[in-house]
């Protein structure tokens, strides 16, 4: 029977599928993200395409390591106005992400694709709002001298499951999108492939 391969060094995304009782094995890979989704934007691709696009690009990454095994991998993009965020650089690229976000409200688009025998056999993406109350530069400042070095891996820096969650005045969709992985429709493909109890 086909493993199940997590294609990401993401503690979040590990913590969700261990917490929802899976068993997997983790196997991060590693492609140009920055380049893939320059490349995507200036083919006019949406953000929920471009989350989509960088996680099958993840998952062929990574079941060229793992044949024969289930592969599941996945990509947050955050949106502001049609605008889409990278990851902060350093602090001060975090301070310049959070004033933008500040005072608005943005989205997130989780994607997540499965492979199995090096094509795709399954996707999903969620999406969440996320309302920003608005902070003065001192206030983010603040913010990050608590929460940095710990949100540098995170879009947005950000994360809303913890300190961050003050950030905010309103938070609409899928919550496990939020955190990086639409993980009840994983479960629902799984659940289909007798992978998880009915």
């Amino acid at each position: 029977m086909s493993r199940l391969i997590l294609a990401s060094a993401s503690a979040a995304r590990r913590s969700l599928l261990q917490n929802a009782g899976l068993a997997f094995e983790s196997l991060p890979v590693r492609i140009d993200e920055d380049a893939i989704r320059q490349s995507l934007i200036t083919e006019g691709a949406t953000p929920r395409d471009i989350a989509d696009a960088l996680a099958e690009f993840k998952a062929r990454k990574a079941t060229e390591r793992a044949p024969g095994h289930l592969i599941l991998a996945s990509d947050q993009i955050l949106a502001l106005r049609g605008e889409i965020f990278a990851k902060p650089r350093d602090r001060e690229d975090a301070a310049r992400d959070l004033h933008r976000l500040s005072g608005h409200t943005h989205h997130l688009y989780s994607a997540a694709v499965i492979y199995e025998d090096a094509k795709p056999v399954w996707r999903g993406v969620g999406t969440a709002r996320l309302s920003m109350h608005t902070h003065s530069e001192a206030q983010i400042n603040a913010y990050l001298d608590q929460a940095w070095p710990d949100v540098s891996s995170s879009v947005g820096a950000y994360h809303a499951e913890g300190l961050g969650a003050q950030l905010f005045s309103r938070i609409e969709g899928d919550w496990f999108s939020v955190l990086g992985l639409p993980l009840l429709q994983v479960l629902s493909y799984l659940r289909m492939r007798g992978m998880v109890a009915p």
